[in-house]
C-alpha cells in the first residue's frame, strides 16, 4: 500500500497526495485531526451542521460543506461528487444521556447515516473508512485495562449504537480501521451539551464557581490528550487496516485526582460539590493500548498533568 505518513515535503516533491473526507470537522477531535492531514499537505474535504462544532476550528485551507449527516441525500452526493480516498467519520451524536432519552435519534445519527455513508462510499470507490468508537462499549467491565476482544455490555443507547455501527463497518467489505477512544481532553473541546469533565472543570474554575462531582469521585477514567488521538488518526491512513484498537493511556485516574491536579493549577480554593451517580455512567474504565502500540508503533506522548495545563491554558484565553 501506498505510504502516507510521510513529511509534507516529501509529498510536495513526489506529488503524493490523498484526498480524506472527515465529518465532524467543526468538532473538539474532528478539528484537530483535520489540522493533522492538512500539514501534511493531503487534500481535505469536511462536512458539519455546526451543531455542537465550531466555525473557527474548521481549517481555512479545506473545502466546506455544512450539512447535517441524517441527510442522506446531500450527503450522498457529496460523497460520490468529491470521491474522497479516505473518509474519516467523527460525526456523531455523543452525550449519553440524550441517547437515553432520545433513542431513536441516536441510532438515527449514529447508525442510519453511518450505514448511509458506508454503502455511499463503496459506490464512489473509497478505499478505507476510518471510524472512532468508544471505550462505552465495554460498559462497566471487571477486565481492567481492557483489551479489544473483552465481553462487549453496553449500558447505553449510545454504546449499543457505537457497537452495531462497528458491525456494520466491519461486514461492509471496505478496507476500515476502528479507534475505540478512551476519555478525550484537550484545547477545544466544548462546555456545551454532554462536554467531557476536564472542559467543565476548567471553565467552572475560570469562573470561580464550584464543579460538581456525581458519585464519590473515585470512579476510574483513562483521559488521553487530543493531540495523541490526532496522531493515531495520521498513522491508520496507511496502517491497521481491518483492525480494531483501543486508543488510550491504558491507565486510570480518578475524578478526585483530576479535580485536585486543576484545582492546583487554578488556584482554585473550594472543594467540589458531590451528587448522585448518573443513570448509564461507567464506574471503572481504562483501556489496554498494546495492540495499537504493537500495530502502529503509537503511543501516548502527553503527560496527564501536562496536557492539563495545556487545557487549561486554552480555556483561559478563549475566555
Amino acid at each position: 500500500m501506498l505510504k502516507l505518513h510521510i513529511l509534507k515535503e516529501d509529498i510536495r516533491k513526489e506529488g503524493l497526495k490523498i484526498k480524506i473526507l472527515v465529518t465532524g470537522a467543526a468538532g473538539f477531535i474532528g478539528s484537530h485531526i483535520v489540522d493533522k492531514y492538512v500539514e501534511l499537505g493531503h487534500e481535505i474535504v469536511v462536512i458539519d451542521n455546526l451543531s455542537s462544532g465550531n466555525k473557527q476550528n474548521i481549517n481555512p485551507k479545506v473545502k466546506f460543506y455544512e450539512t447535517d449527516i441524517t441527510d442522506l441525500e446531500k450527503i450522498r452526493k457529496i460523497i460520490l461528487d468529491e470521491k474522497p480516498d479516505i473518509i474519516n467519520h467523527h460525526a456523531a451524536q455523543i452525550s449519553v444521556t440524550k441517547s437515553i432519552q432520545e433513542p431513536e435519534l441516536d441510532f438515527k445519527v449514529n447508525v442510519e447515516a453511518f450505514e448511509n455513508i458506508i454503502n455511499t462510499a463503496k459506490q464512489a470507490n473509497t478505499k478505507k473508512i476510518i471510524f472512532p468508537s468508544s471505550a462505552a462499549v465495554y460498559g462497566d467491565t471487571k477486565e481492567l485495562p481492557t483489551k479489544e476482544d473483552t465481553k462487549k455490555e453496553p449500558m447505553s443507547p449510545y454504546a449499543e449504537n457505537k457497537l452495531k455501527a462497528e458491525q456494520l463497518l466491519i461486514n461492509s467489505n471496505i478496507n476500515f480501521t476502528i479507534l475505540r477512544y478512551s476519555n478525550v481532553y484537550g484545547p477545544r473541546q466544548s462546555v456545551e451539551g454532554e462536554a467531557g469533565v476536564v472542559a467543565i472543570f476548567c471553565n467552572k474554575l475560570l469562573k470561580q464557581q464550584t464543579p460538581t462531582i456525581f458519585g464519590d469521585g473515585k470512579q476510574l477514567r483513562d483521559f488521553i490528550f487530543v493531540k495523541d488521538i490526532a496522531e493515531a488518526n495520521i498513522l491508520v491512513l496507511d496502517n491497521g487496516d481491518n483492525k480494531i484498537m483501543n486508543i488510550s493511556t491504558g491507565k486510570g485516574n480518578t475524578i478526585n485526582e483530576l479535580f485536585n491536579i486543576l484545582k492546583e493549577i487554578s488556584e482554585f480554593e473550594n472543594e467540589p460539590n458531590y451528587e448522585n451517580p448518573r443513570k448509564g455512567d461507567i464506574l471503572k474504565s481504562y483501556l489496554d493500548n498494546t495492540k495499537a502500540k504493537e500495530i502502529l508503533d503509537w503511543k501516548p506522548e502527553t503527560d496527564f498533568k501536562q496536557g492539563l495545563k495545556k487545557t487549561f491554558e486554552w480555556f483561559k484565553q478563549s475566555k
